[in-house]
């Protein structure tokens, strides 16, 4: 869905894809981020949340929990992100970024939070009395810990297997009881989605979450509450930010935003630029059909099913114009392969380049940023897998730089 996007709006992406690969020096079954738009997407959200006072706290479990994009976010002045579970926590940590908001959307298994605490989140949410009461007895004495309750209400949306939190209606009671608990301070509402694609009309449209969320903040603030933290997450893209903050909203939490690949960026031409592609390779023919390599064919489900295309070729000067369609293995299936459709042009050892909306942290493919695609010289930053190891690869070590 996001191929035409690239084409389009980075087409040095798929070209510098197709050299690299061609050139043996990444992966096929790999993630490639042109780690300079990604840079220049985060200075957009940067400036803007800056401008209205919104906290931004960025999510890189679809990049793999990669270093390299870490680094690059740090050099954009972006010091904290969300982490989505512990895993995403410890990798955060380890590379110099503070956590700014942890718990939220996998709270923290009891036997690891007291390694969370020692990670200093800046922002903890809890679904449960019982995990608040967990932080509370793994805090030393003299630490605090700001927490954020996750609020739902009848008619709120949830993707199967994120449910949880407290009923909005019981908000001030649940506030009361833990600001009761040692070390606890409740200070902010979340919930997700907030936000949602709406396909048919083309648009990104606030759920009834959100409007739960506001309604909750008003009767804390009612209560008492007057500094309150509203988290509202959910396909989270620059031109949402004026809107939000005007709403009360203070954090946002852009994840797929970065690369310019939350649903709308494939329909419609916004300030972020498209940072990201999956790359494979032709390995053998069955019956006229070509087969390409698969391990990162985990397609994120935002829209409808529809036609996969990808980019093939050897060469830079004209895979943009070699699309091919391709029959993507079912979610239940192991994407060992891919299959395109029959075309003479194709070949073994070819280059497949994808456009989709991805999540790495689900799958066995590399992540590879590179610098330099825009300027014509690329330069290989790493090659990491899904989880942000950096790897060992026989070609990359030895020759960094392609010119």
């Amino acid at each position: 869905m996001f191929l035409k996007t690239i084409i389009n709006k980075n087409p040095n992406l798929i070209k510098t894809a197709v050299t690299l690969h061609q050139s043996g020096l990444i992966p096929a079954n790999s993630y490639l981020l042109d780690i300079d738009t990604f840079k220049e997407n985060a200075l957009i959200m940067k400036n803007e949340a800056d401008k209205l006072g919104l906290k931004l706290f960025p999510m890189l479990k679809q990049l793999g929990r990669n270093i390299v994009a870490m680094q690059a976010l740090k050099e954009c002045g972006i010091e904290s992100c969300v982490c989505v579970d512990m895993a995403d926590a410890r990798r955060a940590h380890s590379a110099g970024m503070k956590i700014g908001h942890l718990g939220h959307l996998v709270q923290v298994p009891f036997a690891e939070v007291k390694a969370a605490v020692e990670m200093n989140p800046m922002y903890w949410t809890v679904y449960s009395i019982e995990k608040a009461k967990e932080i509370s007895d793994a805090l030393p004495l003299e630490k605090k810990q700001k927490i954020l309750l996750r609020v739902y209400d009848d008619g709120d949306t949830f993707y199967k297997g994120h449910e949880g939190g407290f009923l909005a209606s019981d908000v001030v009671k649940i506030a009361n009881e833990i600001k009761t608990m040692r070390g606890l301070e409740v200070a902010g509402l979340t919930t997700f989605p907030t936000q949602l694609y709406n396909e048919q009309k083309k648009r990104v449209e606030h759920t009834h979450n959100y409007i739960t969320l506001l309604n909750a903040a008003k009767e804390l603030k009612k209560a008492g509450w007057q500094s309150l933290e509203i988290n509202a997450p959910g396909t989270t893209s620059v031109h949402l930010f004026a809107e939000m903050a005007e709403s009360g909203v203070t954090q946002v939490e852009p994840g797929h935003g970065l690369t310019g690949t939350t649903p709308i960026h494939a329909q419609k031409d916004m300030a972020e630029n498209p940072a990201i592609c999956y790359v494979s390779e032709v390995s053998h023919f069955h019956q006229g059909k070509a087969y390409c390599f698969g391990g990162g064919m985990y397609i994120d489900p935002v829209f409808d099913e529809y036609e996969v295309k990808a980019c093939v070729g050897n060469q830079a000067e004209t895979i943009l114009s070699q699309l091919v369609s391709c029959e993507i293995p079912a979610p239940q299936a192991i994407d060992y392969y891919g299959i395109l459709a029959k075309d003479e042009m194709i070949k073994c050892r070819d280059t497949v380049v994808f456009g989709y909306r991805i999540q790495a942290f689900v799958t066995r493919a590399f992540v590879v940023p590179v610098s330099g695609i825009q300027s014509g010289k690329p330069v290989v930053e790493g090659i990491f897998d899904s989880d942000g190891k950096e790897m060992r690869w026989p070609t990359w070590e030895n020759n960094r730089n392609m010119h």
